[in-house]
């Protein structure tokens, strides 16, 4: 399943052991291990297409999902300036790495909530370096990338619980500020780009 990459049978080797460990903290805990450490295997490469930027989103490109143990793994690219709204993983966990370039991530936790209305507070924010890799774990899932470079290209490594079709993004409402105001939240179907 997925595309073929070099060492990518290594790769999987990899990450279905941490995942067959089954407990979440210990999965996400050694899938972080595990990216950091295929970061630097240079037995390891990504397809050169995930170098590769689309001009209008950021790319999704699935690279492969485990039949027997249901994670899934998508290269994410990232353009200059690209990035996301706050958004949660629909109630699945994710360990994130960076393989090439850097990306600004913030955390978020809900400090109100109205309906469909949210507002968050921002709880951390770190510019992470290639061969970095962090983990989230609902309930404490909301964040927000972005690729703050002007010029240079970002690609990020992504390990989900199960393939993610949709999550739920908050959208600030007319007139907000940034991300201290009101929020509306909204269900986005997920779909990937051409991996190939």
């Amino acid at each position: 399943m997925g595309v073929d990459f070099p060492g990518k049978h290594k790769m999987v080797a990899a990450l279905d052991a941490a995942v067959a460990l089954g407990e979440c903290q210990a999965v996400t805990a050694a899938l972080r291990r595990t990216l950091v450490a295929l970061f630097a295997d240079r037995e390891v490469g990504l397809p050169p297409q995930v170098l590769q930027p689309i001009c209008d989103h950021y790319a999704r490109r699935e690279l492969y999902t485990s039949p027997d143990l249901g994670y899934s793994v998508v290269a994410m690219t990232w353009g200059p300036g690209q990035g996301t709204h706050i958004h949660d993983h629909d109630g699945a966990w994710c360990v994130e790495g960076v393989w090439h370039g850097r990306l600004a991530i913030t955390r978020y936790e809900p400090a109100e909530r109205d309906g469909e209305r949210w507002r968050f507070e921002a709880v951390d924010d770190i510019e992470a370096a290639p061969g970095s890799a962090g983990s989230l774990i609902p309930p404490h899932e909301y964040h927000a990338i972005r690729n703050p470079q002007a010029d240079a290209v970002a690609v990020s490594l992504h390990v989900y619980q199960h393939p993610l079709l949709r999550c739920h993004v908050f959208v600030p409402e007319d007139g907000a500020s940034g991300p201290a105001g009101w929020t509306r939240r909204e269900e986005r179907r997920l779909c990937t780009d051409p991996a190939a």
